[in-house]
């Protein structure tokens, strides 16, 4: 009997000592995620301390909102940029951000409103920074995007991925983008004539892109010579139409969110003498799911796109289709037609 009495004394032991252990892991676990503390440098230049798990985030720029899709945290964001519901991504790829609350733009932001959704973090880009102050003494985390060149872009997915923990999928979108760059960068080493590419910005032919845009280097990247490129105040610039004239471009590519037609622009009797309009080489780029011109995941199609205008013997439109088609399965789960992709 005593022996029976040691046997169950010591199983008892054993399971008290299980238990205590098994809780104190789940108690330590807790305390590691609220503790947490991961610090994340800003395209201002900010040192950002984040405690905890952001579960709850607010962008109030269209750029940084697609990236959280593309990032697989779209079920975290709780606010977002005013007018989401007239954007095509959002509908097909993240319908809840039509009906979420709208809290700003890439030129205001409002503070009240956003301190009543309790976010984790707030993402603004960087000329939004005079609001900077107004969140921190309300306690609330907030960083800074520019992501305005193909470094300052990959950066920016590189810092967005950390901050909301999806530091995998941001290597992904950075890995992809890289290997997708050299690619365009063989196919178009040989090619010695570059042609000359002016693009028209949302408002009028007039209005172009300047050196400081990401525009700039996709235009470099795909295989053309941007003719503004000597621009160099500001981003978007307005010249004149003698300007646009001397500059006789050989292609011009509209924007997909332009307020004017190719059609509008071969008519246009001032610029009659334009080789780009002379021989018809007047494109929009197309998509009516989201601008390509963008620095956002997607402007990698902008690219492949342009690309394959310019060079289509050396990468053609099948081969466009099947990357686009790729790309939004890939990043944002869509299967595409060749409608939403323009071709």
């Amino acid at each position: 009997m005593k022996r029976l009495r040691r046997i169950l004394s010591v199983i008892l032991v054993g399971i008290l000592i299980t238990t205590i252990f098994i809780g104190c892991g789940k108690n330590d676990k807790t305390a590691d995620n609220t503790n947490k503390t991961i610090t994340v440098e800003d395209q201002l230049g900010r040192k950002v301390e984040i405690k905890g798990d952001v579960n709850k985030i607010i962008s109030s720029y269209p750029i940084s909102t697609s990236l959280l899709i593309a990032l697989g945290v779209k079920d975290k964001v709780v606010g977002v940029e005013m007018k989401s519901n007239d954007r095509e991504l959002y509908k097909k790829a993240a319908k809840e951000f039509t009906t979420l609350p709208g809290v700003g733009s890439a030129k205001s932001i409002n503070v009240e409103e956003c301190a009543k959704l309790k976010p984790d973090l707030i993402i603004i880009p960087t000329k939004l920074k005079e609001f900077i102050p107004k969140f921190e003494k309300l306690n609330i985390k907030v960083i800074a995007i520019e992501p305005e060149t193909l470094d300052s872009f990959l950066e920016c997915v590189k810092l967005i991925g950390k901050a909301v923990n999806s530091e995998a999928k941001a290597n992904e979108i950075v890995k992809y983008y890289e290997d997708n760059l050299e690619k365009v960068e063989k196919l178009n080493k040989d090619i010695t004539n570059k042609p000359n590419v002016y693009l028209a910005g949302s408002s009028s032919v007039l209005r172009t892109c300047t050196s400081k845009m990401y525009q700039d280097y996709m235009i470099k990247a795909s295989g053309g010579n941007n003719v503004t490129s000597n621009l160099n105040d500001g981003y978007w610039a307005d010249i004149s139409a003698e300007q646009l004239i001397s500059y006789n471009p050989d292609i011009i590519y509209i924007v997909q969110y332009a307020k004017y037609s190719v059609e509008d622009i071969l008519k246009d009797s001032r610029l009659k003498d334009v080789k780009a309009i002379k021989n018809k080489k007047v494109f929009m780029i197309p998509s009516v799911i989201e601008p390509w011109d963008y620095p956002t995941p997607s402007s990698i199609l902008g690219i492949l796109w342009m690309t394959n205008n310019i060079n289509s013997e050396k990468y053609t439109k099948d081969e466009f289709e099947k990357a686009s088609k790729d790309f939004y399965k890939k990043f944002f789960d869509l299967e595409v037609s060749n409608k939403e992709i323009g071709i």
